[in-house]
């Protein structure tokens, strides 16, 4: 709904919208590494289906408003993405992982830790948007660092960032829970001429001095 009213609104004044999708789109993708062409593999009835299918129609609405109604439109799949003045507890797997590790408590993982995720630091994301907007380009965009990492080894940076001693805790995974993701961000380099800069080892760092002041302060 919220989708439907700013386009209604970016259509009365003129104005340039902006759809910021999500890799969730893709479901638990059945291509390794995803391209905008793909489709997806999304249970439409599932546990995760209210977000995956919310951003799918959101997608579409934003199309039938370029299409039908002259909207200018640009719509961007942001990946897994992570920095400073993130919530503490939102829930999100670095979020959770650094906050555990710096509470001293075990980091939890679900299931085997053997799916994949890739993880970009903010202000890539940040220029990627930037990039989209000032462009020409529609998209739909990846926008994700195509670094690929399973649970188990962003459990291992978050230790040799924060503690060594740090330990994990494995718990029952989640439904529909995406075996793996990695953007294919061919496209966003080709018409966007971006890609991040800032790797896993490098901004983790930068997230975890924010965290650590943060908790210090609870």
């Amino acid at each position: 709904m919220g989708t439907l009213n700013m386009l209604g609104l970016a259509k009365r004044i003129g104005a340039r919208f902006l759809l910021t999708s999500t890799s969730e789109v893709y479901g638990d993708p059945l291509e390794h590494p995803q391209k905008e062409t793909y489709w997806g593999h999304v249970n439409p009835i599932g546990v995760r289906s209210c977000y995956d299918e919310g951003k799918r129609t959101a997608e579409t609405l934003t199309m039938d408003y370029h299409r039908g109604g002259g909207v200018e439109v640009r719509i961007a799949r942001i990946f897994n993405t992570y920095g400073p003045r993130m919530c503490l507890d939102d829930g999100r797997v670095v979020s959770n992982f650094v906050a555990q590790a710096l509470r001293r408590q075990p980091m939890t993982v679900y299931g085997d830790g053997k799916q994949t995720r890739s993880f970009q630091y903010v202000s890539d994301l940040v220029a990627g948007l930037m990039a989209l907007m000032e462009s020409d380009h529609i998209g739909p965009f990846n926008l994700g660092n195509p670094g690929e990492f399973t649970m188990l080894e962003l459990a291992q940076v978050v230790k040799e960032t924060i503690d060594p001693m740090a330990t994990i805790e494995f718990k029952p995974n989640t439904a529909d829970d995406p075996h793996m993701r990695k953007p294919d961000i061919t496209k966003a380099k080709q018409l966007l001429h971006w890609e991040p800069k800032v790797s896993l080892k490098e901004g983790l760092p930068l997230m975890v001095t924010d965290f650590r002041q943060r908790i210090s302060d609870e």
